[in-house]
Formats: C-alpha cells, sequence, structure tokens
C-alpha cells in the first residue's frame, strides 16, 4: 500500500532514529509502538524523544 501523504509527514516527523523503515508512514509507526506499548515520537518534544523512552509513563510525566 502506497502512504498518498508521505513527503508532507516525513516533513512533520521527529523521528530521530535515522534507520527507521516507518517514517512517514503513520499508521505502520503507531501500529508498531502500539505493539511495544509506546507512542511514536511525534507525540514528544524533540529533546525527549531523542532518549528513545517513548513508554506511556514518560508521556504522563511530560505533560503533568
Amino acid at each position: 500500500m502506497t502512504c498518498e501523504n508521505i513527503n508532507k509527514n516525513v516533513a512533520l516527523c521527529n523521528c530521530s532514529y535515522e534507520p527507521c523503515i516507518r517514517k512517514g508512514k503513520c499508521c505502520e509507526c503507531i501500529q508498531y509502538h502500539r505493539r511495544s506499548n509506546e507512542l511514536p515520537a511525534c507525540f514528544f518534544t524533540d529533546s525527549v524523544e531523542k532518549t528513545y523512552d517513548r513508554s506511556v509513563k514518560r508521556f504522563i510525566q511530560c505533560f503533568k
């Protein structure tokens, strides 16, 4: 399946994991992180995202 919005998504994506095969493919990214009980990079600020702690617990801590 081809993502019609991939160019727009990539421009907005703050994921710093460079070999990521899901970058810009938001539906795949969300499914991947959900299976790991995580949230995608776009839910976090750039500084928190770079820690690669994308846990729900970290998300809650950031936005309390």
